[in-house]
């Protein structure tokens, strides 16, 4: 058996159903090996946009998400993805090529082996990955490829990287001892002296009528604690506030919900937090924007207990009076099984709901109010839909006017967090979970790094939504520029007819720039089951709910020019 073959058959003895990546000559035998496999093949138009794919596949599921690129450049097409999956905990494997070892460092095209002024790749994958292989012995591929895929999901997930020398892809070359790949990573069992712990100090602090807050973020969304955390708010009557990646986990409609903790967040989040005595920080890494810009006081007066897979993100920020680590899930199961024994009825407690209905939003002449329009996708989302935002303004207009319910699931970029990574990985989360509807919102900057795997979507017949909000400017970067500089620079540009693209493309294109236009064009494409792409003209004369601090707007605003007053 070849090596590449080899490689193929240990990914389907996982049940790998689906790998993303380029092509070129030096894995021209794994795209071989991958024609006459079980595993589907998405061949995209940059290998980037193939690890953002493994990305999005890897995102709500089980799933390995698996990328490939031939040596030199197209390898290192994939590192900005495989960053995303590092600071994302997603469990991916990338599989790339390398020059023939005999000729390291003698010119040879493509020399990534770092000898003689060459780009060092081993260097590069090691420093974006778990852990980078390179497959010195034909006979070594099925035990490497067995560490690999284990350590990516062990602890907390993340990516892998295999480099296979081109000359074991010679002729007679082969693997004499194939096996089959076994998954042996479990979920992180909580220790349950540390669960004791937490479960007097917790049941301490509701049987003497203190406010009690849970903090939920993506890794209790990864783990399924969906409906543990719903039982534990409301046996033991504690809010729930999430990050934007824990949005959703409880519906937001929920009594106990009171909404978004972040700066651009809910102001029913931040007063919940303010009034809480204890937080109990549930699968999040507590980082910059979920904390005001790491604001040192946080915490102050407050207990914290923070929950988290990785052992590295106890404490990397705040030292939390108590730390446990383990899988969200199981933690949360045991300390609410514990706890129930300690605590008696709780008194109901009211909380002060999101009002991000209510808000008054203008309308704007031949634009679209960009909350508004968030607010037109939240209530058409079907019950198992997907939301990503890409990274831009676009995702705080979404994070706060879109409410989800059971079922549904919003992602923005992570800490790592690149431009285009969802208007990409989207074809990856569609391809993991085809029943479910997949929406991305993407500003028209994010659009136009790489909305040309709009092609690779209509030639699969992946039917991903994206919806472009669209006012011909980097917003993001001119806040902050005019709010730090007092002038803007370099964030104006041109944009095509997105929607004329698309349709040239072969998918469906829409331009709208009213909420009534776009609602009949979402609906639309919902319906179609189709890729479709909406390029919806917002307004630029409107700012997204921020602060920089949890006790409000009017706060953030003083300490500010406090700040200001002393720097000067």
């Amino acid at each position: 058996m070849k090596v590449y073959e080899a490689i193929v058959r240990g990914l389907e003895s996982v049940g790998v159903e689906t790998a993303f990546g380029g092509n070129g000559e030096n894995i021209a035998s794994l795209a071989v090996a991958l024609k006459h496999s079980r595993i589907r093949a998405i061949a995209t138009r940059h290998e980037q946009a193939a690890a953002f794919m493994a990305c999005g596949y890897a995102m709500f599921t089980d799933k390995l998400g698996v990328c490939y690129a031939t040596v030199g450049p197209g390898a290192f097409n994939l590192v900005t993805g495989l960053g995303v999956a590092m600071s994302d905990s997603y469990p991916v494997l990338a599989i790339t090529g390398y020059i023939r070892r005999e000729w390291a460092g003698r010119g040879a095209v493509n020399d990534t082996s770092g000898l003689n002024r060459t780009p060092d790749s081993q260097a590069m994958f090691a420093a974006t990955t778990k852990k980078s292989f390179i497959i010195e012995n034909i006979d070594d591929t099925c035990d490497i490829l067995d560490e690999a895929v284990n350590l990516a999901f062990e602890g907390r997930p993340g990516p892998v990287h295999i480099h296979v020398p081109q000359d074991l892809t010679d002729r007679g070359m082969e693997v004499s001892n194939y096996r089959d790949i076994r998954l042996r990573a479990r979920p992180a069992e909580p220790d349950p002296t540390t669960v004791d712990e937490i479960t007097r100090v917790l049941a301490d602090a509701l049987n003497n009528g203190e406010r009690v807050v849970l903090l939920a973020g993506y890794g209790a969304v990864r783990s399924g604690a969906q409906e543990t955390i719903r039982r534990f708010i409301e046996r033991f009557q504690v809010p729930l506030i999430t990050t934007l990646d824990g949005k959703g986990i409880v519906a937001e409609s929920h009594p106990l919900c009171a909404g978004v903790f972040h700066e651009s967040g809910h102001a029913s989040a931040w007063k919940t937090f303010r009034e809480a005595d204890v937080v109990i920080a549930v699968g999040n890494s507590l980082s910059q924007h979920a904390t005001f810009g790491l604001r040192d006081d946080l915490f102050e007066d407050k207990v914290l207990i923070q929950i988290n897979i990785g052992a590295s993100e106890i404490g990397k920020f705040y030292r939390p009076d108590h730390g446990l680590v383990a899988d969200a899930n199981l933690a949360m199961t045991a300390i609410a099984s514990s706890l129930d024994a300690k605590v008696g009825a709780v008194q109901h407690v009211r909380v002060d709901n999101q009002d991000y209905e209510h808000r008054r939003l203008l309308p704007r002449p031949h634009a679209i109010h960009p909350g508004r329009l968030a607010q037109v996708i939240g209530r058409n989302l079907p019950p198992d839909a997907v939301l990503l935002a890409d990274a831009g303004t676009h995702l705080a207009w979404l994070g706060y006017y879109v409410e989800l319910e059971d079922g549904q699931n919003f992602r923005k970029c992570g800490q790592f967090g690149p431009m285009a990574a969802h208007t990409n990985g989207a074809i990856g989360t569609k391809l993991a979970e085809p029943h479910r509807t997949v929406v991305v919102g993407c500003g028209d900057g994010c659009y136009s790094m790489s909305g040309f795997e709009l092609m690779t979507a209509v030639q699969n017949d992946i039917p991903v939504i994206w919806v472009i909000f669209n006012d011909d400017e980097y917003k993001l970067v001119k806040i902050y520029q005019l709010a730090e500089y007092q002038e803007s620079a370099l964030v104006d540009f041109q944009n095509p007819d997105f929607a004329a693209y698309a349709r040239a493309c072969g998918a469906d294109g829409y331009s709208v720039d009213s909420p009534d236009e776009f609602e009949r064009a979402f609906r639309a494409a919902i319906s179609s089951g189709r890729p479709t792409v909406i390029d919806a003209r917002i307004s630029r004369w409107a700012l997204p709910h921020y602060s920089t601090s949890p006790n409000g707007v009017l706060a953030g605003v003083f300490e500010e020019i406090q700040e200001r007053v002393r720097g000067e």
